[in-house]
């Protein structure tokens, strides 16, 4: 009998699934990012911002200066390299090509879904699951879009994955357990210098950390000993945020606390040698006063929209619309007072996700919301490495649902009280554990034959959704018949 030939190495399939994800991503980011010779909506503040530090332009900007130092490196790069230089114009104060001041931002949004598969994988130690989230994360519009143009939510959202995805690491590293979480730290912090909503992934650690220990207090209460909660020697946890509890205080404070405030600091020295009208402590102030000042409703911005909207997506944001007489005529650069007809096309880049995403990711943080409504007698025995196995979960995914929910919520909930006007995309924080959430529920489905076709046909759903949408995430030509196929609800429009 032939034995099988040892030297044939098994197909890396995770590897080579991550890095079709990552290509999938990156394709569509670059695909045409030239396209539109203009300033795509609040380009007009991040690109001539960006390019305000290459001229030494003195201004004030409303957020902290992290996103237009790396613009402006883009834009310093894009201008040595020999590409898309048939496309220029001067509307940020120099000229430059759009492709300068794109690229860095398509490259950035491109890592997001890697970075989601990555904190799937830490969690749960399943490379199911890690594939699934990055595939799903990859099906979504609003990042698509984000990623295409001189905006700063890309950096804000993927500085706050690593600094968790540092967490984890370092809950899962013994040996680099201080290194993984300085770095957390750091890119919390840089996430924070991006906007300061960043700070909510900041929070989140926080809220996760506090509750470890709420955990562990209410398990020694309950067994009367220190004994459950200690870690056998020859046991590691199955959770890497069972050892939350292992970061004493002091050392959380110095790693969540003082090194964010430190980076922060630093990160604003540049802009004020270029600014010196403000001091670190005025320009801060400075930038509150603006935000309480900006207000809200459909007077302020026609795309205003409530924090609880965002959950179903019933007001996207229209970055650029223009029509054509047709597809062989020259695209419009944000001066045609055409009207669409019929017979005319229009060019439209809608910052929306992918609905059927949205929509079930919204379902699946209700069936989270119950489970640990189910469970919650249970959860202080998480604290214990003898945590007994529930009917419906074991602990260590009742610890993936406890995440997901807290941190979609450290997401959103802290833009309740705002009373400026906001948009669709500050969503974008919660919408990663929405989907994160969702493609947990898919890969409990896949390992079970009963659920198998369900998970398979939300993933079917998705993509042909992402297809479908995908002309106004990329601003292809539409007819009017095809534009008004895609608005499904007035308030999209």
């Amino acid at each position: 009998m032939r034995k099988p030939d040892q030297s044939i190495k098994p197909i890396p399939w995770f590897r080579l699934g991550l890095i079709g994800i990552f290509l999938i991503s990156l394709s569509l980011r670059f695909w045409g990012l030239g396209r539109f010779n203009t300033l795509v909506f609040d380009e007009v503040y991040y690109a001539k911002f960006a390019n305000n530090y290459l001229t030494g332009t003195k201004f004030f900007d409303g957020h902290p200066p992290l996103s237009k130092y790396l613009i402006a490196i883009g834009i310093w790069i894009g201008n040595q390299l020999p590409i898309g230089q048939d496309t220029v114009n001067n509307l940020a104060g120099s000229t430059l090509s759009t492709w300068s001041y794109r690229w860095l931002n398509a490259l950035t949004g491109s890592f997001i879904p890697l970075v989601i598969s990555a904190i799937a994988f830490q969690l749960s130690q399943r490379r199911s699951y890690a594939l699934i989230a990055g595939s799903l994360a990859a099906m979504d519009g609003l990042f698509l879009v984000e990623s295409r143009y001189a905006l700063n939510n890309v950096y804000l959202v993927l500085f706050g994955l690593i600094g968790q995805w540092c967490l984890l690491l370092s809950l899962r590293s013994p040996k680099r357990f201080n290194h993984f979480l300085v770095i957390s730290g750091v890119f919390f912090a840089a996430s924070a210098s991006i906007k300061w909503n960043g700070l909510w992934f900041l929070m989140s650690t926080y809220f996760l950390w506090g509750i470890a220990w709420i955990f562990r207090f209410l398990n020694w209460t309950n067994q009367g000993s220190k004994r459950s909660t200690e870690v056998p020697s020859n046991s590691l946890p199955t959770s890497p945020l069972y050892r939350l509890t292992q970061i004493n205080l002091f050392y959380f404070l110095l790693c969540f606390a003082a090194v964010p405030a430190l980076f922060y600091w630093l990160i604003w020295l540049p802009h004020i040698h270029f600014n010196p009208e403000f001091g670190f402590i005025e320009v801060q102030r400075q930038i509150l006063s603006y935000h309480q000042r900006v207000g809200s409703g459909s007077n302020i911005h026609p795309y205003c929209s409530t924090w609880y909207s965002w959950i179903l997506m019933l007001r996207p944001v229209a970055y650029y619309y223009q029509v054509a007489n047709s597809i062989f005529d020259p695209i419009p650069n944000g001066n045609s007072a055409l009207v669409l007809t019929p017979g005319r096309v229009v060019y439209d880049v809608h910052a929306m996700g992918n609905p059927a995403l949205w929509w079930l990711s919204a379902v699946a943080i209700v069936f989270l919301i119950w489970i640990l409504v189910e469970h919650w007698k249970f959860l202080p025995s998480l604290a214990s490495v003898h945590a007994p196995r529930l009917s419906f979960l074991p602990p260590q995914e009742l610890w993936i649902v406890l995440f997901l929910f807290v941190s979609y919520i450290a997401n959103l909930l802290p833009w309740m009280p705002v009373t400026r006007c906001v948009f669709l995309y500050h969503y974008m924080g919660s919408l990663v554990y929405a989907t994160m959430a969702l493609a947990w529920f898919v890969d409990r489905w896949f390992r079970t034959r009963e659920f198998r076709a369900i998970g398979i046909g939300v993933m079917v759903i998705c993509a042909i959704a992402f297809v479908f949408w995908m002309p106004i995430y990329l601003g292809l030509p539409l007819t009017q018949a095809e534009y008004q196929m895609r608005m499904w609800l007035p308030s999209w429009i």
